[in-house]
């Protein structure tokens, strides 16, 4: 639930100031995964906004984990980009990513992310695109963590299509991690999103309401991992209200 405005970016810049939007997700992992079942949220809220100015642009999500009972946590990830050159399409990115969780040992560790980003977009932005590559530094941020230096590599693309009824967007991550006995691994997360947007029918124009799905896939993730069990493809069913 993350990230599918990042594709925006300082490419928009020129035709789009502000976006932002809403999305409500039932998350069918903890049905398809019953060892994870019970530490899985059932449901998701997820804002995002993105802001182009005339140096850049800012970007942020914030997902809040739902239960019937407890809220779960929330996780946010904010991001500059300054444009490198005028009409180019490199830029600075700087990012900080964090959360807390109602479990002290299942909270996300703070970590701050910089390094260049190349953005690109077609004629009339139906097709946008994003990769990163980045240094990412992690900060002790409960008892059982601890500071480390690692790296992140990050693609993210946006496609209309249909005349502009469906849009498939996502993201996808690879980044350092580290296991229990401090040696690195590669983890990886992607999640792809399928919309089709209510307000391109006739009845339905000004009705910014998009009904979808996000298939989040992951390996390695710490937050999935079960015993022996690293890969997992958790799949929801969403809607979007875009403001």
């Amino acid at each position: 639930m993350k990230k599918t405005f990042l594709l925006l970016l300082a490419a928009v810049c020129a035709s789009i100031a502000t976006a932002q939007n809403i999305q409500l997700h039932y998350d069918f992992g903890r049905h398809l995964y019953p060892d994870v079942g019970a530490d899985r949220q059932p449901v998701t809220v997820t804002l995002e906004q993105f802001k182009a100015d005339r140096l850049g642009s800012w970007f942020y999500f914030v997902d809040l984990d739902l239960d019937r009972k407890v809220f779960q946590g929330a996780y946010a990830e904010i991001s500059r980009e300054f444009n490198l050159w005028k009409q180019a399409p490199w830029a600075a990115h700087v990012e900080y990513n964090g959360g807390c969780r109602s479990f002290t040992d299942g909270s996300f560790q703070h970590a701050v992310l910089v390094g260049p980003a190349w953005n690109g977009h077609n004629a009339d932005f139906t097709k946008t695109y994003s990769v990163q590559l980045l240094y990412k530094q992690y900060f002790r941020s409960y008892d059982a963590s601890h500071a480390f230096a690692s790296f992140q590599l990050t693609g993210v693309w946006n496609l209309l299509f249909a005349k502009r009824a469906m849009t498939f967007a996502g993201y996808i991550d690879f980044w350092r991690g580290e296991k229990a006995n401090h040696h690195g691994k590669l983890i990886v997360m992607a999640e792809p999103q399928l919309w089709y947007n209510l307000n391109t029918l006739p009845q339905m124009e000004g009705i910014n309401l998009s009904v979808g799905t996000e298939v989040e896939v992951s390996n390695n993730f710490v937050f999935n991992a079960v015993n022996s069990t690293t890969f997992f493809v958790n799949p929801t069913l969403a809607l979007k209200w875009s403001f």
